[in-house]
């Protein structure tokens, strides 16, 4: 069972914390959006809307803070579905790209990745004494910006490889790992987050 603080203190400063994050990564959704479609990268392109996602789920949860533990555990469910967003946008971006299989360029790429990897690392620094506060909604949180950590380690090491052999397949890999993470992910997610309901019904029994 997920542990839970009652110390308003601390909720305060949780809520605080995931609006922090949301403008964190609704800022660089901005940035690495418009550099994945000028320099045509897929798993910049994935990332940008995971950051999209990441800002949509921490502004659900600085809104949803003060429901009760069944009305947060529908939100958890709603939330594993927006977590499959970007894995959808994913594969339309991929076949895009098996269309037209031309290597992105390996520096903005990898300086891109880079500002992300800084974002994303601090988000889930932030995050990561909370991922048990809030059940399914706090762990939506920290597991997108954990995942997006190790996703942007792998952009850097596809840019380093692309910029010394010059091909569209690691950036294409990347890309779907990228949609593999969000995939399991949402798994988590759905799981804590029915785990809740079936807490909070049983208690109203």
């Amino acid at each position: 069972m997920n542990k839970e603080s009652h110390d308003p203190r601390d909720h305060r400063h949780l809520r605080r914390t995931v609006l922090i994050v949301a403008l964190l990564n609704l800022a660089y959704f901005g940035v690495e959006f418009a550099v994945a479609l000028h320099i045509g990268s897929v798993s910049l392109f994935a990332d940008s809307v995971d950051f999209l996602e990441d800002a949509s789920v921490n502004l659900l949860i600085w809104a949803a803070f003060a429901w009760s533990l069944k009305a947060r555990a529908r939100v958890g469910m709603g939330l594993a579905g927006i977590l499959l967003i970007p894995a959808l946008a994913t594969l339309w971006t991929a076949w895009s790209k098996f269309q037209a299989p031309l290597p992105p360029a390996p520096i903005p790429l990898s300086i891109t990745a880079l500002g992300a990897l800084v974002i994303n690392l601090s988000c889930a620094l932030m995050l990561v004494r909370y991922r048990a506060h809030r059940g399914s909604l706090t762990r939506a949180a920290f597991l997108s910006a954990r995942n997006d950590t190790l996703a942007n380690v792998a952009m850097i090491v596809a840019a380093l490889v692309t910029a010394l052999y010059p091909s569209a397949w690691p950036d294409l890999v990347v890309g779907l790992g990228i949609m593999a993470l969000n995939a399991d992910a949402a798994r988590e997610v759905w799981r804590a987050a029915r785990d809740e309901h079936r807490i909070a019904v049983a208690a109203e029994c």
